[in-house]
């Protein structure tokens, strides 16, 4: 499907809708008395008509929507618990931004870095999957959040296994040469820190093998730890025992 030229979109129409997201964050900033509630943060726009509306230069647009979504939940004077959004609709919003620009990285650490943080388990998980489907669209460029979301599985949400996920992707798809080892190292520590010694042993030893590491301080240090894990995993056999 052909996009809409943008001589067919009148110029008043987009100067409008510029209007609009500039009027939202005023509003939101001059309020005596805001009250945020889930509810009040609407849906977003479908994506032909955002890109209709974009005129042919999505990235300003994105950045807009950015800035609207940021106005909504940091309004002066108040401090909005993000527990009270609307996930879904917060989520949808995030979309649409990546969906305008891919390239840009903000909605992801807005993802991770704030509305990851609310004390709810079930919205914690909700946006770190959020960022892991994101991931998956463009690891090379993504990776750092999805890391970010394994540690985040590990030390907030207590979820080897789901941490064990997220590093196992990164492994499998974030293998761009300019990426540091340490994000496929990743999940040899979290079988480590799961008892599962020799499926770490045999992993560590398999990235040893593949000369993949050149640095001598970092091959000497896996080194170490290969021999740790050997020992680890003696003492935890039964005939270690």
């Amino acid at each position: 499907m052909s996009e809409r030229p943008s001589a067919m979109v009148p110029r008043i129409v987009r100067v409008l809708l510029v209007l609009f997201f500039a009027a939202q964050i005023v509003l939101a900033s001059v309020r005596s008395r805001p009250h945020a509630h889930a509810e009040e943060l609407a849906p977003p726009p479908a994506l032909p008509v955002l890109r209709c509306f974009a005129a042919g230069d999505p990235i300003p647009f994105a950045q807009a929507m950015t800035l609207y979504l940021q106005a909504f939940d940091n309004q002066p004077g108040i401090s909005i618990p993000f527990a009270q959004l609307d996930y879904d609709t917060v989520q949808a919003w995030l979309t649409r931004i990546l969906e305008l620009d891919p390239r840009t990285q903000y909605p992801l650490l807005m993802a991770s870095q704030l509305y990851a943080q609310v004390p709810d388990e079930g919205k914690q998980r909700q946006m770190l999957e959020f960022v892991y489907r994101q991931f998956l669209v463009d690891p090379e460029r993504r990776w750092p959040w999805l890391a970010h979301a394994a540690i985040m599985a590990k030390h907030r949400l207590h979820n080897l296994p789901l941490a064990l996920r997220y590093a196992n992707a990164l492994a499998q798809h974030a293998t761009a040469p300019s990426i540091p080892h340490w994000v496929s190292q990743m999940r040899i520590f979290l079988h480590e820190d799961m008892g599962e010694y020799q499926v770490a042993r045999v992993l560590l030893g398999g990235l040893l093998d593949s000369k993949a590491v050149q640095d001598p301080h970092e091959i000497r240090f896996l080194m170490d730890r290969l021999e740790q894990l050997k020992s680890a995993e003696k003492s935890s056999s039964p005939s270690g025992n």
